[in-house]
């Protein structure tokens, strides 16, 4: 494709994505197909001769948009957004088109220092303490990765030597119940091992609880362990929990722990001052991460990765062979401040979006989508026949259908829940919570208006009517 044609081709990308943004509400927000049916009609071999595109964008619309899942539809309510926006995506066509490796400062001044200003401007919106530097990973579970071996490195002193590993100490890494999976694979990764990784029960409003974080390091160190890390969560991914930074910190503090706050979804609604009580303490932490592109309305992938630091997860993660050295002064070389080497340019597109909306307009839609959360909240718990399991956290509740009489509540949830995504017109999923099922509903997609929070409760309630309780009765 010579520069003509593609610039031709980029105008139809262009209008096709506008055009998709345009009407996507009217598609079912998850996929309809059956497992298997999207790689059923692809040809078994690859062309042997190159094809015209206008048959390629035929066949995205053809093959694949009918097994594609709809994250930027107004009524995605399940897990938690992976926001697009205008201005993000447009500065997706630009880094894609520079295609830039920004692994050293050399290999593209412009992309390590705009992010350096970028996470500058972050650390000011959420208020972090000064001494936070930031730095741009593909994902909070990298950035956890990185916390839990820079954690492994601080409490041992070693360095990528599995076998002095073995000959230490077990080293003991703690998070609460309600924290992220990304912790059991970290610890898988690092070394250390499922059987370290110690889940404090909660208290409180579903958070770690301090006395039962002392008392584990206090049995861990006196069994001879090596407490090294802990992890707090700032709005679990379950039903949105937060964890009092400044109790636990307190602990962190006193043992010397590594002390990491995971913040992956709920960290972009500290940009709004009302909320930023939510890490009163987050001083005592030594790292701190949350997602612009969950809820910053930023193109997957881009994470904001703040240390105290810089040094210690320097050492822990850097490495320069020759052929990465650089001649004279330079600026920082972000390759060390992650896992891979390579790097996108992903500070263009948080640019774009931050320039672009304005701090008071991204604070205004983030509390748009708190307000309409709560709001359903309310008229659930009014309903004789539902139940609200775990009261709004910012923009996540969970709740479920308890009609009087109905057994197997569990069950009924479970297929209301399969109804609710099969019918199409919005999106939800489920978690566990003391032990029972029930079902999550979060606000956070870009373009969600009032109108469809209530088709959403609409939905339910509509569907409901076609289940039938345990007991052989319809719902009603």
């Amino acid at each position: 494709m010579d520069v003509s044609n593609f610039r031709k081709w980029a105008h139809r990308a262009a209008d096709w994505s506008a055009d998709y943004l345009e009407n996507v509400g009217e598609r079912p927000v998850r996929a309809q197909t059956k497992p298997g049916d999207i790689a059923g009609k692809l040809p078994v071999a690859p062309p042997e001769k190159g094809e015209d595109m206008a048959q390629i964008f035929e066949d995205v619309d053809r093959l694949l948009m009918p097994g594609m899942t709809h994250w930027q539809h107004p009524r995605f309510f399940a897990y938690f957004p992976a926001n697009s926006s205008p201005p993000s995506v447009i500065a997706e066509y630009l880094t894609a088109a520079m295609a830039a490796q920004c692994m050293l400062w050399q290999t593209s001044p412009a992309a390590t220092e705009l992010e350096t200003h970028v996470l500058g401007w972050l650390r000011q919106l959420l208020n972090l303490p000064e001494s936070f530097q930031g730095v741009i990973q593909d994902s909070a579970s990298s950035a956890t990765l990185a916390a839990v071996l820079t954690g492994r490195e601080r409490a041992l002193g070693f360095r990528g030597n599995l076998d002095g590993l073995a000959a230490h100490p077990p080293v003991r890494v703690y998070c609460s119940e309600q924290a992220h999976s990304s912790i059991d694979k970290a610890i898988w990764i690092a070394g250390i091992g499922e059987a370290n990784l110690v889940k404090v029960a909660t208290g409180d409003g579903d958070a770690l609880d301090a006395e039962a974080l002392e008392q584990a390091i206090r049995v861990d160190r006196a069994a001879g362990g090596c407490p090294a890390v802990l992890v707090a969560t700032i709005g679990s991914t379950s039903i949105g929990a937060m964890d009092d930074l400044r109790a636990i910190g307190e602990v962190a503090r006193r043992h010397d722990l590594y002390f990491h706050v995971d913040a992956a979804w709920a960290g972009s609604a500290l940009i709004c001052e009302e909320h930023r009580h939510l890490i009163g303490g987050i001083e005592a932490a030594d790292s701190f991460v949350f997602n612009p592109h969950k809820w910053l309305f930023t193109n997957f992938d881009c994470t904001a990765h703040f240390v105290k630091d810089p040094n210690a997860l320097v050492k822990t993660l850097g490495i320069q062979p020759d052929y990465l050295k650089t001649q004279g002064e330079g600026g920082i070389d972000y390759s060390e401040w992650s896992i891979p080497l390579g790097r996108r340019f992903r500070a263009l597109k948080l640019w774009f979006v931050i320039r672009s909306y304005g701090v008071e307009r991204l604070q205004e839609i983030i509390q748009n989508h708190i307000r309409m959360a709560e709001t359903l909240a309310q008229k659930v718990d009014a309903h004789p026949d539902f139940e609200l399991t775990t009261n709004p956290s910012l923009s996540l509740f969970t709740f479920r259908y308890a009609p009087p009489g109905a057994d197997d509540l569990d069950d009924l949830n479970a297929r209301l829940l399969q109804a609710i995504n099969d019918d199409g017109r919005i999106y939800l999923t489920q978690t566990s919570h003391q032990g029972a099922y029930v079902i999550r509903f979060q606000v956070g997609q870009l373009y969600t208006t009032e109108e469809d929070v209530e088709m959403a409760w609409t939905v339910i309630k509509q569907l409901v009517g076609g289940l039938s309780n345990a007991n052989g009765g319809h719902s009603r």
